[in-house]
Parts: structure tokens; C-alpha cells; sequence
């Protein structure tokens, strides 16, 4: 019997107890899925490594069957790309000034709700709060996904100013966009280009805390609909993108062609590659 486990033991308030014994087990259900998703990423890296599930099996004192059993079942290891455990899916409210009231815009909320969906899908545990219209978020906590612009934040301004390569710049124009310093290139919402076309430009990142003691994925289109083509990039390609640069700092940008009507994305694709933070140095 572990400390734990006794000192609960041990309560002798019933509604104590009730309490301490439920926040036990929720905690314990999430370590329980996170060493399984780790048990099955090892075995699948081995495996990837050429190792086959004799082999792997042999090495680690366990049968062949079950090894393939790791291999197949239990939460798929790229659920890290977006937290472990539980995450909170933070999206913003806006400010009405016709109205005098606070508002959530429909992409927005439909961003939230799909990326929850997409995180229960992988064992985690969600929930779910809004960037107040002052900006004002807590980032020093684990698991945050932040559908947020810089405009609307200065808490995300300051975020996103620690990327060593995209930039997020005013055109002189007006409009915003998103600068890329290695190459050069300017990246301009099809909405403010002449003429006009449904096609939208988002940002995807994990950039460091403000207390430099973890990470948060950073989410924004320069309009609501390059946030949703995102959303809808991590959905169909989360393994690929975990692949890549599994739980380390990056960024990268996504093209988004949209339904003029219903800004549902048609298409999303990566316009530049996923910059690994740790291999870029000012440029």
C-alpha cells in the first residue's frame, strides 16, 4: 500500500474521504491512460526501429501476443501532440460594440468544440474556458490549446513574439498578415487581397510559457476560418504532425481555402515546413 493510499485510509470525515478518494481516482485513471499510451509508443518505436515483437518480446520479458496487443490497443501515442492527461481548450470572447455585449464568434466556438472532440478521442481529459475580451489568460498552466489570436491578447502578443521565425507584422496597408524571416515570404488573408478570395492563412505552434517551465499550443488564423483550417489539418493529420516534432517547440502556417457561405475549410495544407524551435537560430 502506497503513502497515499494510506493517508486516505486513514480520513475518518466521510465527505472527506468521498471527496479525496474521487480526486484519487480521477487521477489515478489519467496515469493509468498516459503509461498507456507510453507502453504503446515504445513498442511502436521499436518496432519502427526494425525490431520485430519476438524480438521486442524477448528483450522485455513479455509474450509475443502480448506485444502485439500493446501494439494495436490503448491510446494512440500522437494524443501528446496535444496534452497529457488533460488539456483545456481556451477560445475567445469578442466585444460587440454595436450591441454593448460580449460575443463568441461561431468559428470560434466550432474550433473549441472540435478540438475537444478531438482530444476525448485520444483518452484525454477536456475542459473548456474563454480568453476574457481583455485578453487577460493565465498561460502558466499544463495543457493549455489556445485558439487565439495577438490582437486579442497581450498575454498571446507576447506568446507569439517568442517565435524565432514567424512573425505576426501590420501590412502597411491596414491588414494583418504573417512573416516568415527565413525566406522572406508575406502571408496575406485572401479576405484583404484584391480581389478578394475565400482563403485564409493560420498559425499552428507550441510556444514556451511565460514561466519557462513548459509549453502551449497556439492556435490563430489572421480571419476565424485559417483557425478552423487548422483545427482541421490537426484532425486528419495529428500523426504525421506528431512525427515530426512530437512534444517540441515549433511552428508552422496552414493555407486554408473555405466555403464562402459557411467558412467550413475545403482544403489545408502546411505553406511552409514545421519549424523545430531548438534548430532555428535568428534569422
Amino acid at each position: 500500500m502506497s503513502d497515499e493510499l494510506r493517508r486516505i485510509v486513514a480520513i475518518d470525515d466521510p465527505y472527506l474521504l468521498l471527496r479525496e478518494v474521487t480526486t484519487r481516482l480521477a487521477d489515478a485513471q489519467q496515469e493509468v491512460t498516459e503509461l498507456a499510451r507510453l507502453r504503446r509508443r515504445v513498442v511502436q518505436d521499436l518496432h519502427a526501429q526494425g525490431l520485430s515483437y519476438a524480438q521486442i518480446a524477448a528483450k522485455a520479458g513479455l509474450s509475443r501476443g502480448r506485444i502485439h496487443q500493446i501494439r494495436h490497443t490503448g491510446p494512440a501515442p500522437e494524443g501528446a501532440f496535444l496534452g497529457r492527461g488533460s488539456v483545456t481548450v481556451a477560445t475567445p470572447l469578442r466585444r460587440d460594440d454595436e450591441r454593448g455585449r460580449t460575443v463568441v464568434a461561431v468559428d470560434d466556438v466550432s474550433s473549441g468544440k472540435r478540438l475537444e472532440e478531438l482530444a476525448r478521442s485520444y483518452g484525454l481529459d477536456v475542459t473548456s474556458e474563454h480568453v476574457p475580451v481583455t485578453g487577460a489568460i493565465d498561460l502558466d498552466r499544463d495543457g493549455l490549446v489556445v485558439v487565439c489570436g495577438p490582437r486579442m491578447s497581450q498575454e498571446m502578443w507576447d506568446t507569439y513574439a517568442q517565435d524565432p521565425v514567424l512573425a505576426w507584422e501590420r501590412a502597411e496597408d491596414g491588414p494583418w498578415t504573417v512573416v516568415d524571416r527565413k525566406t522572406g515570404l508575406v502571408h496575406r488573408s485572401g479576405q484583404d487581397s484584391a480581389p478578394a478570395r475565400s482563403y485564409d492563412v493560420g498559425y499552428l505552434g507550441r510556444l514556451p510559457r511565460p514561466d519557462g517551465q513548459g509549453t502551449l499550443l497556439a492556435i490563430a488564423g489572421i480571419h476565424t476560418q485559417g483557425s478552423l483550417g487548422v483545427v482541421q489539418l490537426l484532425t486528419n493529420d495529428l500523426n504525421t504532425l506528431w512525427g515530426q516534432v512530437g512534444d517540441q517547440r515549433f511552428s508552422t502556417l496552414v493555407g486554408v481555402e473555405y466555403d464562402l457561405d459557411t467558412s467550413e475549410p475545403l482544403s489545408a495544407e502546411l505553406l511552409c515546413p514545421l519549424y523545430r524551435h531548438d534548430e532555428e537560430t535568428s534569422v
